[in-house]
């Protein structure tokens, strides 16, 4: 049975125009206050954060996306008011990707490549898609060494309590290409450049790893999850941090906070039920899989869990089936009442362990982005265990249709249980975030980023026009990572620094034309 699902996306491209009488537009242009940085100073701007800092998009970090990056496009309106070059550690190319030793960095866990070159949008045997990119161009080498400083301290992958560990550079191959040193630290090499003014963004990671792999923490069997830090520790991450920064600089600067997961397209995009009565290859195979859980069924109302009955739909789309961790262990006692229902003892045990956690998904579920690629096809892993087990190979292959048969494990489903964890982890981290701009409101502000991109994806944000929205691949707001924001998005989070710089220091910054950026890459 093949995937069911197919995304198919339309990009519309907006454009604003804007045209204005000369005389006027002089006019306006002579009546403007002159720029200036308040009291803020310019003319050394860094910036600190992870991958969104960096400019990471589209699945990889290229030259394009790191000139489009908020901490860029901020500094390039920094510059009219006394702010001095800011320097980028660039990719060696648009092609995206990173090797060391001209060899591509697998994950242990998955054995994928962990830095893989750029996505797109690209049309491919007549439908469209998001395709990895085929620019020409040589990935960006790790262990070819930069000069800095850099005043773009964004590290990909840099969780709030890396930013203070020295040799981080060791483990990060994107900060190794900068670092100053093999023991130097990030907020070590952002002291030395004495900066006078900087924003940081960080803590996303801290629970991204998490929520991207659906809530498999690394001492789950799927083992290629990440766990949420503890608040405690990101408290002394962060406040060691800005502490650290305050102490030792006289700079002043914006701390922004972390919105949360269920604003982005990485969890939103693949619907609860994506299983199509109308596909060539699902749709046939309703009748026999009902009728296969029909047994099933039974057991889980003989045992007082009814609510985990299974049933596909002929009329409507279906709820994929899923691994719900937080769910009672029901294998023994299913096993136990398959037996009785006539099941033989193999089948029941297989049914049993299979079924033991699983029901169907509601629409309180978010399935992440990376799904769609596994929905309706053979599990291979689960086919050999089966096999293992004397399982006649059709029996086996029947029973493994990841979310049809074959409950979808925990790595691509976020439950509600694992929101609430996420939610709670976030809560407490924007606490501390909160608290310290407080404790120092003579040099630091606040940006509310949470609330920014929360409105993007509930109503969204009309710009120069146009509207942008956390809609994957046609809202504009989000690349094609579904994690990390286009030039447009970025180009709001500037605009809302910019608000926050002018409101708390006096500046009078000027906002950039957000509709005047780019959207995603079509091939």
């Amino acid at each position: 049975m093949t995937n069911t699902i197919k995304y198919i996306v339309v990009l519309a491209m907006g454009t604003s125009l804007f045209v204005a009488c000369e005389p006027e537009f002089d006019k306006e242009l002579r009546e403007r206050e002159p720029v200036s940085s308040g009291a803020a100073d310019f003319s050394n701007y860094v910036a600190l954060g992870n991958s969104l800092t960096a400019g990471l998009a589209d699945n990889s970090l290229y030259i394009d996306g790191q000139l489009a990056a908020y901490p860029n496009i901020l500094a390039e309106q920094m510059k009219l008011a006394g702010g001095g070059e800011f320097k980028i550690p660039l990719a060696t190319s648009n092609a995206g990707g990173l090797t060391v030793g001209g060899a591509e960095i697998r994950n242990a866990c998955s054995g994928m490549n962990r830095f893989p070159k750029r996505s797109v949008l690209a049309i491919v045997d007549g439908e469209r898609g998001v395709q990895p990119y085929s620019l020409a161009g040589a990935p960006t080498e790790a262990t070819t060494v930069l000069s800095g400083p850099f005043n773009n301290m964004g590290v990909p992958g840099a969780k709030s309590f890396h930013l203070l560990a020295p040799g981080y550079g060791k483990f990060n191959p994107y900060f190794g290409r900068f670092a100053s040193g093999p023991e130097a630290s990030v907020v070590q090499d952002v002291i030395a450049q004495k900066p006078t003014f900087f924003t940081l963004w960080i803590g996303n990671n801290d629970t991204l790893d998490y929520a991207t792999s659906g809530g498999a923490t690394t001492t789950d069997d799927a083992a290629c999850g990440g766990d949420l830090t503890d608040p405690i520790m990101f408290q002394q991450a962060v406040g060691g941090t800005v502490q650290t920064l305050l102490k030792n600089t006289s700079a002043k600067g914006v701390l922004v906070n972390l919105p949360s997961v269920t604003s982005i397209p990485f969890f939103t995009t693949v619907p609860f039920a994506p299983l199509d009565p109308r596909s060539e290859t699902f749709g046939p195979q309703i009748p026999t899989l009902n009728a296969t859980f029909t047994g099933l069924n039974q057991a889980f109302a003989a045992i007082g869990v009814p609510e985990r009955s299974i049933n596909f739909s002929t009329t409507g789309p279906s709820a994929v089936v899923i691994k719900d961790e937080s769910l009672e262990d029901v294998s023994v006692k299913l096993t136990e009442v398959l037996q009785l229902g006539g099941f033989d003892i193999g089948t029941a045990t297989v049914y049993g362990l299979q079924y033991g956690k699983a029901r169907q998904a509601t629409p309180n579920d978010l399935l992440v982005l990376t799904s769609s690629a596994v929905i309706g096809r053979p599990n291979a892993e689960r086919f050999a265990e089966l096999s293992t087990l004397g399982v006649p190979a059709e029996s086996a292959g029947q029973l493994s249709v990841n979310g049809v048969t074959f409950p979808l494990e925990d790595k691509w489903v976020l439950t509600p249980s694992e929101q609430k964890e996420i939610a709670d982890a976030q809560a407490a981290f924007n606490a501390v975030i909160v608290g310290l701009v407080e404790a120092n409101p003579e040099r630091l502000a606040l940006f509310d980023a949470k609330a920014q991109l929360e409105e993007v994806a509930s109503t969204g944000v009309t710009v120069d026009g146009d509207v942008i929205t956390a809609e994957f691949a046609t809202g504009g707001g989000f690349s094609l990572d579904g994690v990390h924001l286009t030039p447009r998005g970025n180009a709001l989070i500037a605009n809302g620094l910019i608000d926050v710089i002018n409101n708390t220091f006096g500046a009078n910054l000027t906002k950039v034309e957000p509709g005047t950026y780019k959207t995603v890459t079509i091939e």
